[in-house]
């Protein structure tokens, strides 16, 4: 139990339903659709697309999704990818000939077909109960009358906003500049795009006027964007892959997403006794330092575009994990693993919901960097994603540029399971940080028995390019005893990630837990 002493917030317990994200509007739109009637799919969809307006510089229509999730009354971990692919014509010699080593950020080349709205169109009608229009009167609402603007919104929209380019600050800055708190950002163009989606479904969105707005901004701006690319998109029901990790199953979606990292860097984990260790001491620290680095050089070499990984029987074999383990020296920091050719950064959202029947649902979704590609279609508003540059350009690279490829993806929903019970659907938002979020989120619990909302509360640490990264929490004595180790240490301007989750108990109790690093909240009834 916490120090009711010290400042923090508690776990919130429920009966009936609940939902955890990271802004209260959107957890109190889904638990309004859960009491209207619906499950936990339609109120996991209509806080997603309202997160879109509450936090535009995260996520938004023109993005992508991963969701897991089960059925009620079964304990089935089932997936579906909402990611989009890489425009047919894309060709990464020619960037290489334009001098390229990476995708541009802020360049179409960045920008690949958005795939949520598929997958939301998809999901609300095999898994939902109220249909599409219903479940989105809350945006389309929120997008007309507009959200005051969250001090986290805040921060972030300020750090982002020189990459909004062109029609894009017409639509995300006010007066020409990024609003402040407590100022109401509307979006009514969005209203009209999620009114026709709502009426008609996905070919709304992917054909007729707000296809062709869309793609016109990418045309006047060089891009080799079709009609036919958009009208192809299609999300993919697969089948998870999960390891053990302290008596518990972790499920995380198969490539193209990066979940298969956090399975591997907990299988390296396990050859060493955290538990034995102080939670917030530098031996932690530092052993999870390190096989962050070997899990994310293994990502990094395999993880790709489902078609073009072929190795993930190896990646998750334990004989893999137990090699990497070999390599850590419990006293001295080794040199950064294979430098990153992919680009990583931090700006997602998550909103995990259960309803009255414990269907669990765990849905990520983002237009990867602050603002994404910085690229907005001129009527809608639409900002396109830049999750292109999650593909790297080096020749004969499994996530190698190319036309139709969806790239590796750093979105990753999780999903725990207990005695082959479902148990928590979680995220851990922070891009790249994210497989190290899932791995340290489920040490905490197991590892060291920690409760829901002091796992997510505790200060974190990641191995990032060449330095470790700790959040303020840290004493200047662990830093010191780290920086001894050989890590170069690094406080980041912003705090790494933020995460939601909800417990099942099994005596049918939910308990929700709310990053503290976000604006919001977990909600029951």
């Amino acid at each position: 139990m916490r120090d009711f002493h010290k400042a923090g917030r508690s776990e919130v317990f429920a009966a009936e339903g609940m939902c955890a994200t990271s802004h209260p509007l959107a957890a109190k739109v889904a638990l309004d659709i859960l009491q209207c009637g619906g499950n936990a799919m339609d109120a996991a969809i209509a806080g997603a697309v309202l997160l879109g307006i509450c936090e535009p510089q995260m996520t938004g229509l023109g993005g992508d999704c991963f969701v897991l999730y089960n059925r009620a009354g079964e304990d089935t971990v089932r997936a579906l990818n909402g990611s989009g692919r890489a425009p047919t014509a894309a060709n990464a010699q020619e960037l290489r000939e334009r001098g390229h080593s990476t995708v541009p950020l802020t360049s179409p080349d960045s920008v690949t077909v958005p795939g949520a709205v598929e997958a939301f169109c998809r999901l609300a009608q095999t898994e939902g109960r109220l249909g599409l229009d219903a479940i989105l009167q809350p945006a389309i609402h929120y997008a007309e009358v507009g959200v005051p603007v969250s001090p986290r919104v805040a921060f972030d929209w300020k750090n982002s906003a020189a990459t909004l380019q062109g029609a894009a600050r017409d639509h995300y800055l006010i007066d020409g500049k990024p609003p402040q708190t407590g100022q109401v950002f509307r979006a009514p163009a969005q209203a009209e795009v999620l009114r026709r989606v709502g009426q008609h479904g996905h070919e709304a969105f992917y054909t007729g006027e707000i296809a062709e707005d869309m793609l016109a901004a990418l045309s006047n701006l060089g891009g080799v964007h079709t009609a036919p690319d958009f009208q192809a998109v299609q999300s993919d029901e697969t089948l998870p892959v999960s390891g053990d990790y302290g008596g518990v199953e972790l499920f995380e979606h198969p490539p193209n997403g990066q979940g298969a990292t956090a399975i591997l860097l907990l299988n390296i984990l396990r050859h060493f006794d955290l538990a034995a260790l102080d939670p917030l001491g530098a031996e932690r620290v530092h052993i999870e330092a390190e096989a962050s680095k070997l899990a994310y050089d293994a990502r990094n070499r395999f993880i790709a575009d489902p078609d073009h990984s072929t190795r993930m029987a190896h990646f998750l074999a334990p004989e893999t994990a137990a090699n990497l383990a070999a390599l850590i020296d419990p006293q001295c920091a080794m040199p950064t693993a294979t430098p990153l050719t992919e680009s990583v950064h931090k700006d997602t959202v998550y909103i995990t919901v259960v309803d009255r029947d414990r269907m669990a649902v765990s849905l990520i979704y983002s237009i990867y960097h602050g603002f994404g590609s910085g690229i907005a279609s001129e009527k809608f508003g639409i900002l396109l994603q830049n999750r292109g540059a999650g593909f790297n350009l080096e020749p004969g690279h499994p996530n190698e540029l190319a036309g139709g490829k969806r790239p590796m993806h750093t979105i990753i929903p999780g999903l725990l399971r207990d005695n082959g019970r479902i148990a928590m659907p979680f995220g851990v938002m922070g891009g790249a940080y994210q497989p190290t979020g899932h791995a340290r989120f489920v040490s905490n619990m197991t590892d060291f028995s920690m409760e829901l909302q002091q796992a997510v509360d505790t200060p974190r640490a990641f191995a990032d390019g060449g330095v470790l990264k700790l959040e303020r929490g840290y004493s200047d004595p662990i830093k010191q005893q780290l920086s001894d180790m050989g890590h170069i240490i690094e406080i980041p301007e912003t705090p790494l990630g933020g995460a939601q989750a909800i417990r099942i108990c099994e005596t049918g109790v939910l308990i929700g837990a709310s990053d503290p690093r976000k604006d919001g909240c977990a909600l029951g009834y």
